[in-house]
């Protein structure tokens, strides 16, 4: 891992690929003892969640079913404070256990708005999922129920975050300089 530029920003190596991976697994064994006896649907927030619902994914050794929404409330470096839904979810939920899985949750604006929806649908249970965790800025009363990692409240890319589109296909976490 070395330096990296993004557009006008640079960005330091912060969290290995390894590390990352190792908390991935962890999650993955909870999230199977949870589900054992269920067939769940996970529902990846794109565009950042991808990395880890796949890396999810292929760890879990349960029946189990995946789908996407896209939402948006990033610019940038900072969030908007509003969240839009892009594109929205064809698979009925009613009756089923969902597990929203999320590159990372800090304000929690785009978690209460899933839920939110997701709830209108009537599932069984619905379950919060994150690649990472920012506690001190997270506010919302809506349980995190799993999460592979926490970190301070620092911009960070790399495995599936971005900063305006550029670098989501780095390995592991890198974190922005400040100057």
């Amino acid at each position: 891992m070395h330096m990296v530029t993004l557009n006008d920003k640079q960005f330091e190596p912060y969290i290995g690929p390894e590390k990352l991976d190792a908390a991935i697994d962890a999650v993955a064994a909870k999230v199977a003892r949870r589900y054992a006896d269920s067939v769940p649907l996970f529902l990846g927030v794109l565009n950042g969640s991808f990395f880890f619902a796949s890396e999810l994914m292929k760890r879990l050794p349960i029946a189990c079913e995946i789908s996407f929404v896209k939402v948006a409330s990033y610019h940038g470096t900072v969030s908007t404070g509003t969240v839009s839904q892009l594109i929205g979810l064809n698979e009925r939920i009613a009756g089923r256990h969902v597990v929203v899985l999320e590159d990372i949750v800090d304000t929690g604006n785009t978690i209460e708005h899933v839920v939110e929806s997701l709830k209108e649908k009537g599932p069984a249970s619905i379950a919060i999922a994150s690649l990472l965790l920012k506690p001190e800025v997270y506010k919302k009363d809506i349980a995190i129920d799993f999460v592979a990692m926490e970190i301070p409240n620092v911009f960070v890319v790399g495995s599936g975050l971005d900063h305006n589109g550029l670098g989501r296909n780095l390995p592991g976490l890198y974190k922005i300089v400040e100057r």
